[in-house]
């Protein structure tokens, strides 16, 4: 179950990994940390977007969607979901305890570089 923290829904590790597997994927999920934090470890298939870069893209993005962010421990990636927040984007979450809680669950990483398309 979502707990709200500081005005934004946290999600646990196995909340985001049911989102990610479900068959009409329609929530968008950004790795918000730096590249060599992302190329050491991060979830299969989620894009990164730097903390630094993605307020440059904002306006590229649609508010109507659903996001989650991901930093290493759920700080960075909070500050991002109340940024967007602030600036019309309703449907944001923040994945509780980052790639930390996701690694100590044991749960699917991936290392390197992902492509973009």
């Amino acid at each position: 179950m979502a707990q709200i923290i500081e005005g934004i829904s946290h999600l646990d590790s196995q909340e985001l990994q049911r989102l990610l597997h479900l068959p009409e994927q329609t929530v968008i999920v950004i790795d918000v940390r730096e590249p060599e934090e992302y190329e050491v470890a991060h979830i299969p298939g989620v894009p990164l977007i730097p903390m630094g870069d993605i307020i440059d893209q904002l306006d590229d993005l649609d508010t109507a969607k659903e996001y989650v962010f991901v930093c290493r421990s759920g700080r960075r990636s909070l500050e991002v979901a109340k940024y967007f927040k602030a600036n019309g984007f309703e449907r944001v979450h923040n994945h509780l305890g980052g790639m930390l809680d996701w690694q100590s669950a044991g749960l699917d990483i991936a290392v390197g570089l992902e492509e973009t398309t």
